[in-house]
């Protein structure tokens, strides 16, 4: 039996990098997967690749800092499939700056996609959660969000996404909804492997490597694999946890 097998998923920033190989890993296992991105190019990509390969999706704009376009892609799921089952709150940006180099734009702009996208989403979906009886929401937070980060506006929009999801565990038990956070460390996406990114050329990435105790820099396949385990019945007495995927880093 497939692990998500006739079940309603919904994942934003899904046009790229782990959430792209979210909605792929998830279509594979036999899940509905509606998926979101303001990158709508890429996004509609991915949707070809994944009903080429046979897999159940739908790409359609989501901009996370918005309630409305929450509630469409919501409404979306609800008008297609009748249900929605698990949400992943993935989409994210990195600012790679210290606090005296980020301006109030550049903070305000990382906490509204990183934080309160979360929040957003999930106030849209648990209301058809509760009435499906039940679900799972995950939450792509950081190893940034467990321990200090030269970037402070991540690390702390990342925090935030921790204690959030660890909030809704408690508030929403009773509903059988399921709320769990995921900590990854350096993974090789478009967000830390760029021109000055932090694997982004040979010294750079060898600095980075130094911090992991593994010494390795992970696939979004690493991290995609973790989020289906927490999206499936497999976890169904795991909530209010922290999955931490990030090569020892933290436990340093």
């Amino acid at each position: 039996m497939l692990r998500l097998e006739n079940k309603v998923a919904l994942i934003s920033g899904g046009a790229k990098g782990q959430g792209a190989a979210e909605a792929q890993l998830f279509a594979s296992e036999g899940a509905h997967v509606i998926f979101g991105d303001i990158l709508d190019a890429e996004g509609l990509k991915i949707e070809s690749k994944i009903t080429e390969n046979g897999g159940s999706a739908k790409y359609l704009t989501l901009d996370v800092t918005s309630e409305d376009s929450w509630n469409t892609a919501v409404a979306e799921c609800i008008n297609t499939f009748g249900k929605i089952d698990i949400l992943v709150n993935n989409a994210g940006i990195l600012i790679e700056k210290n606090i005296e180099d980020t301006s109030e734009a550049e903070w305000d702009k990382v906490q509204s996609v990183n934080s309160k996208g979360v929040f957003l989403g999930t106030k849209a979906v648990i209301p058809y959660m509760k009435e499906n009886g039940g679900g799972s929401i995950v939450n792509i937070s950081s190893a940034a969000g467990i321990i200090g980060s030269q970037f402070s506006a991540y690390g702390a929009s990342k925090g935030a996404v921790r204690l959030f999801s660890k909030s809704t565990a408690v508030s929403y038990a009773q509903y059988n909804i399921r709320c769990n956070s995921v900590h990854p460390g350096f993974i090789d996406t478009d967000m830390i492997n760029h021109k000055g990114g932090i694997i982004g050329d040979e010294e750079s990435t060898k600095k980075t490597l130094e911090r992991s105790p593994l010494k390795m820099i992970a696939t979004a396949m690493d991290v995609a694999l973790g989020v289906l385990y927490l999206a499936s019945d497999e976890s169904r007495y795991v909530t209010g946890s922290e999955l931490v995927i990030d090569g020892g880093v933290t436990a340093k």
